[in-house]
């Protein structure tokens, strides 16, 4: 006796279909399903082929982990309003003096601010990896970074000059907005694209954004503060402090690479960060490239200029933008369209 049963694994949605057959040892086979026609099933061929859904679940990861580290000690001192009251330096008054408002209500009612933000990014967390809260936490995820992107981090300091892709531009939560931009869910019957970032928004808008993205980076790489000659020196060895010893020695290390060669260092980095940046326009093989080489520069920032966001050293709300920006290359990988993965929703 044999049978069959189409089956959804969770609330993850990923689904599987059971067969089974009257064996003496009572063995049980899953494998995707089929349609009638023998086709494989859409819906059942999602669990091992979308790319977008485990992308969707890598951000959820990442607001977890916000969640958790905003429940640390430090965040319920007056450090922490006073670390947010600091972002208002140097941006324009109109930017500045909300910051300086919010920063006050937060250091006034730090038990209860602290923990609303807490629950929210965890919530924001579940949200995400709870298929059927996907669309809802997504776009509160929206709302949700743009605020800290203003009250939080002073808008990542593009407006004053003092942005860095190594010390986190164009700001880490804004990134949390555009990938929920790029993978939002889109309908089965969408056209196939040539990478998950251009489902939802189309390839023309998928790479601009992308051009945008780390072609300011490539600006920021070369402003006036990063390009002397101790500038980038600096800015990692001032990294170490509390770090684990392996990390400390890779600041120490990087920063003796660095000494004095600030201005040819933002140079190289600048020239790859351009590469990347119209890299993606080119043929499918050099677009690969170019997302390769952006998931490399994206990692030695974040494991050798962020120290993997601080949260080693405790008191880091967010692990920085270097995984961030790993994750938005990701997306962006050029995938070859087969007629079993064209129309799967995610």
């Amino acid at each position: 006796m044999a049978g069959a049963l189409l089956v959804r694994s969770g609330a993850l949605g990923l689904p599987l279909e059971v067969r089974w057959s009257a064996v003496s040892d009572g063995t049980v086979t899953a494998s995707p399903g089929r349609l009638r026609n023998g086709a494989p099933d859409a819906t059942a061929v999602a669990g091992t082929l979308d790319a977008r859904r485990w992308l969707q679940l890598g951000l959820a990861t990442v607001w977890l982990l916000d969640g958790v580290l905003q429940l640390q000690s430090f965040m319920y001192t007056k450090g922490f309003a006073q670390m947010l009251g600091g972002t208002a330096a140097s941006n324009p008054a109109v930017i500045a003096h909300p910051i300086t408002w919010a920063a006050g209500v937060v250091a006034h009612h730090l038990a209860v601010t602290n923990t609303v933000f807490a629950t929210i990014q965890l919530l924001l967390g579940i949200g995400i990896a709870w298929r059927p809260a996907l669309k809802p936490a997504l776009a509160a995820s929206i709302v949700w970074s743009v605020a800290v992107w203003w009250f939080g981090e002073g808008l990542g300091g593009v407006l004053f000059g003092g942005a860095s892709p190594v010390s986190g531009a164009p700001g880490a939560v804004i990134l949390y907005a555009l990938l929920a931009v790029l993978l939002w869910p889109v309908d089965p019957d969408a056209p196939p694209a040539p990478f998950v970032a251009a489902r939802p928004v189309g390839a023309a808008l998928a790479r601009a954004l992308w051009l945008v993205l780390w072609g300011s980076l490539a600006y920021f790489a070369v402003t006036a503060a990063n390009r002397t000659a101790q500038g980038l020196h600096d800015m990692v060895s001032g990294m170490a402090s509390g770090e684990p010893g392996w990390l400390a020695a890779v600041n120490r290390g990087m920063a003796g690479v660095l000494a004095h060669r600030g201005l040819a260092a933002s140079i190289v980095l600048a020239v790859l960060l351009t590469a990347i940046a119209v890299g993606i326009f080119g043929p499918r093989w050099v677009a690969r490239a170019a997302v390769v080489l952006a998931v490399l520069v994206s990692a030695v920032i974040w494991v050798c200029g962020q120290d993997v966001g601080g949260i080693l050293a405790g008191g880091a709300t967010d692990p920085n933008s270097g995984l961030l920006l790993g994750l938005v290359a990701l997306a962006y990988w050029p995938a070859g369209i087969t007629p079993a993965s064209e129309g799967i929703a995610s």
